[in-house]
Order: C-alpha cells, then structure tokens, then sequence
C-alpha cells in the first residue's frame, strides 16, 4: 500500500477484556470494521467473560506512557478514544496525554461494566471531572456514569438536557448522553450546549449488548479520523452500533457481545 493509500490512524487507551466483547478487542474491531487503522495503549487487563469481571490489574503509569509516546511519536494518530483507565494515577497522565496530541479525543468515562462490576476506582472520579473530561473533543456517558460523575439521575427523556449541561459544565467540547437505559427507543443527545442532536433508533429485543459503549465511542472516533464532524461521527457511529446490537450473538453462560462484524455477514 502507497503512503497516500494507509488509512487513518486511531488510538485506544483502554483496558483489554479477555472475552474480547469490550475494551481493547472491541475497540480495534470496531476500527477495523469502519475502515481506519487501530492502535492501543493498554491501561489493564482483566479476566473477563460473560457472565462478569473476574479480576483486573491496573499497568504501571510508565508503562501506558511509553504505550502512549511509542504509538504518537512514531505512527502518529489521527483520533483517540479512551475507555477503562482504572485508577486516578492513570486517569491523570492519560488526560495529560491527550491535552499534548494535536488529535480529536472521544472519552468514554467507564466506570462499571455491562454487568456492574466496578471498573473505576472511587477516589478516580474527581480526576475524571476536573483533568479527563476538560480534555475530550466528545464525552459518551452512559446514564450510570452520569449520575456517578455529576449526581443527576435520569428518569426519563426529558432529563437527557440537564444531564447534558451537567456534564458540559466540566468542559468537554460535546457530550453525547446514551439513553440506551430508559424504556422505548434506544435515544441518545448529542449537544454542545448550543445545538441539539437527538439520535434515535429502534430497541432491539436482544440481551447480548456487552460492548456497547466501547464500540459506539471507537466508532466515533473512526469517523472524526476520516473527517467528518462531530454530528456526522456521532450519527454514522449510532447507525453502525445499532446494527451490531441486533446482531448480538450468545456466548458463554452470560451476556455476549454486539457484532463488530455485523455488515460483513449481512452481505449476500
């Protein structure tokens, strides 16, 4: 491939899921799928499968850096998106990361996983408000973290605005709020706190969502990478998350992963 052919660059930071539904395996499947380049700074591991998280073990500070400066030094990253970052210490550096690369930044702030196991230390939570968010071109909170991160709890679609002020109040340039937990259409709002985008799609009766989040934010990353603005991104990433839910398969004894692939078996 000529250097004019190599496809936009992504970088994850995140946390590897052993299962391969979330995190790490998902992110760059995710990439894969949408055509970009994916890379990673791996920030933990865990023993993970579908029924829950079974351990994880934060990496050394040191060690996400030199992840980090390897990657953005050499190769060089058109996108970044960051996932599970376990604990404060590495919270901070990654933000400190992102702040100095001249790149689009989609923070997805995970605090538990698909299945409530904790995957954010509580003492991480302040460091996610005042250095990570300040950071993001793009927040994906889901409405647990919302409430974990600024105490408005969401009842309703109605609640989706203040939910979004309170997170744009730390100082992300967009917030998209995922309503995926309220009853009725899957209704996400998308807003920089002057414009409004509500995407909406229909739920899909399938339990095997582990993944979700992880790919909706590497999906819009990929799309900021290729250009396209952040309503563009958001609404592309929205379409093909959709559809991976759909194709949601089982796996394990538990909840099993969207299809990151689902376009390529839908083809004839």
């Amino acid at each position: 491939m000529s250097a004019s052919r190599v496809p936009p660059r992504v970088l994850t930071v995140a946390g590897s899921d052993s299962g391969g539904g979330a995190g790490i395996q998902a992110d760059l499947k995710t990439m894969l799928a949408l055509g970009v380049h994916g890379m990673s700074v791996i920030t933990a591991v865990t023993a993970q499968d579908s029924l829950g998280v079974q351990g994880a073990w934060e990496l050394p500070v040191q060690a996400v850096r030199a992840q980090y400066r390897s990657v953005v030094d050499d190769i060089g990253v058109q996108a970044v998106k960051t996932g599970m970052l376990a604990s404060a210490e590495l919270v901070e550096a990654v933000a400190e990361l992102i702040s100095g690369t001249d790149a689009p930044a989609v923070v997805d702030p995970v605090g538990v996983s698909k299945h409530g196991d904790p995957l954010l230390a509580a003492s991480a939570l302040d460091s996610v408000r005042t250095k990570l968010l300040p950071a993001a071109t793009v927040a994906t909170p889901n409405l647990d973290e919302v409430a974990q991160l600024t105490g408005v709890h969401v009842e309703s679609e109605g609640d989706l605005r203040r939910a979004a002020a309170a997170v744009l109040a730390y100082g992300p340039r967009w917030v998209l709020i995922k309503g995926g937990h309220l009853a009725g259409d899957a209704v996400d709002l998308l807003t920089d706190g002057t414009e409004e985008h509500w995407l909406r799609a229909p739920r899909h009766d399938n339990r095997h969502t582990h993944g979700t989040g992880c790919t909706l934010a590497s999906a819009i990353a990929s799309g900021l990478a290729q250009g396209l603005t952040v309503p563009q991104a958001a609404t592309a990433a929205k379409e093909y998350v959709t559809g991976a839910i759909a194709a949601g398969f089982a796996l394990g004894a538990g909840i099993g992963p969207v299809d990151h692939g689902w376009r390529f078996r839908s083809r004839p």
